[in-house]
């Protein structure tokens, strides 16, 4: 995947991206690099369960807000770093 293949990050998911890469320990990959609409986990950046887990504590502590994970969305929520950034957006403290 070249850079063009990417689409534009708006700051916000920037923001997100490198806290993922950040919290997870992915020195491999560049948060300018995720694309916002590749999914995060399986074929995407490869997330498992556990990084789901640690992400949510990650999100909760940063943005003042719970991710609960018996949430119905999860799978949506989750689903790319567009999605993710909508909904940490919608619930967070201002």
């Amino acid at each position: 995947m070249n850079g063009s293949d990417i689409a534009a990050q708006t700051p916000f998911e920037q923001e997100v991206a490198q806290l993922i890469v950040t919290s997870l320990n992915l020195e491999e990959i560049e948060p300018a690099n995720i694309d916002p609409e590749s999914p995060l986990f399986k074929d995407g950046l490869g997330l498992d369960s556990i990084d789901a887990l640690e992400l949510s504590l990650v999100i909760s502590k940063n943005y003042g807000f719970q991710l609960k994970s018996d949430d119905s969305n999860n799978v949506k929520i989750f689903s790319n770093l567009r999605s993710l950034c909508q909904h940490i957006e919608s619930k967070r403290k201002k």
